[in-house]
């Protein structure tokens, strides 16, 4: 199941329906908390609890997952039609780009961050997958553990995401990173 689309699914819906995390949130007596994870596409929710989100937002499950399986052979997303895709609000600052929102049934997600100065995001976090990045514009700081690696344009890295990682920016401009992962979750 791409996780990516149905959390994007899931948060167009609510927002189309005029309804707030925390109204979802006592509509399924589930957390705000697991909802904003769902959204963020941190966590897959279980069957149960996406009957009960589907439920909330009056649609149906199939509603929710149609069109999740299917595998275009080929995709192509000019500049002009990238999605923002919403990550780790209010503790991230990086805006992250869809390279291939429209491609639901994809085994890596292509993602174009937009890292402002500073630290962006508040904590390194692990995910499960694979991870690859590589510096567009910029410089970054991979915080990767208890290693720092510093990455100029050109710069790439891959990793394992099981280890707590995130993206520094010690310039003054924004950084523009690629980031390509693998696995259930991401960044």
């Amino acid at each position: 199941m791409n996780l990516v689309f149905l959390a994007q699914r899931i948060r167009e819906i609510r927002r189309k329906r005029g309804m707030t995390l925390e109204q979802l949130a006592e509509r399924t007596q589930l957390t705000q908390s697991v909802l904003s994870k769902v959204e963020n596409f941190r966590v897959t929710p279980s069957l149960p609890a996406l009957s009960r989100i589907a439920g909330a937002l009056g649609v149906t499950m199939a509603d929710l997952v149609t069109g999740i399986g299917e595998k275009p052979r080929l995709v192509i997303v000019p500049s002009a039609d990238r999605h923002v895709v919403e990550r780790d609000r209010p503790r991230s600052d990086i805006v992250y780009y869809s390279l291939a929102a429209c491609h639901h049934a994809k085994l890596m997600e292509p993602l174009l961050l937009d890292v402002p100065p500073g630290e962006p995001r508040k904590e390194a976090l692990p995910h499960e997958g694979e991870e690859f990045i590589m510096v567009m514009k910029g410089t970054v700081e991979l915080e990767y553990g208890d290693q720092r690696h510093r990455l100029s344009q050109g710069d790439c890295a891959y990793l394992d995401a099981a280890e707590p990682h995130r993206l520094i920016n010690p310039g003054k401009t924004n950084a523009s990173v690629l980031c390509v992962f693998s696995g259930d979750k991401g960044i």
